[in-house]
């Protein structure tokens, strides 16, 4: 989709995710890929790993949500049902894993291919843009997960267009000046940054 029509995307269209049951903040950050850019970076500090080492892939289908590549070539993947409540339950019951009835079991024969596609540089820019100063470090992450939130809030309460969403957090980040290692007051101010300036700017 070419960027002029992204720009006539309305939040009703945009909150359709094709296969996620999720939030509507979570569901925007998905069509705009910084969803993902968000994983890389917890992957990244949960793993201790290089960013360069860490690769993502479009996955329509949303079954295999993570896969680990070993020294031997094999690989693990995490597989399960496009339901955000299947986490959610793991994370409140962890270490422990607590039947819950209310959620469907994964049926494999559901599913009758799954595919992957590569990721292209410029194809999603709220990712691109992310990485870019993720990679940078000190107080750009905080910065980024605030101006996210102030610009997804205002595409849903229509006062934006789709496409602005990465002008104003690309705007924040910008004109921030940044903290090579903040404390924790930094990383709260930094992150209030990002959430005025969007503000700031509408």
């Amino acid at each position: 989709m070419h960027k002029e029509e992204l720009s006539l995307v309305k939040p009703k269209e945009a909150l359709k995710h094709p296969t996620w049951k999720m939030g509507d903040k979570i569901t925007i950050d998905s069509a705009t890929l910084m969803n993902k850019a968000f994983e890389v970076i917890e992957t990244k500090w949960l793993f201790d790993s290089d960013f360069d080492s860490i690769e993502v892939l479009i996955h329509p289908q949303s079954v295999i949500h993570s896969m680990v590549e070993f020294i031997d070539g094999s690989i693990k993947a995490q597989l399960g049902n496009p339901d955000m409540r299947h986490p959610i339950s793991y994370a409140l019951s962890y270490p422990k894993r607590l039947k819950n009835e209310f959620l469907d079991w994964f049926d494999p024969v559901k599913y009758k291919e799954l595919t992957f596609n590569s990721y292209n540089l410029g194809d999603y820019p709220c990712f691109d843009l992310a990485m870019e100063y993720a990679k940078k470090g000190g107080s750009y992450n905080s910065v980024l997960t605030g101006a996210d939130e102030s610009a997804i809030n205002a595409f849903i309460e229509g006062k934006i267009k789709f496409t602005e969403i990465h002008e104003l957090i690309k705007n924040s980040l910008e004109n921030h000046v940044p903290i090579e290692n903040p404390n924790l007051d930094e990383i709260i101010r930094s992150l209030n940054y990002g959430k005025n300036s969007v503000l700031e700017n509408l």
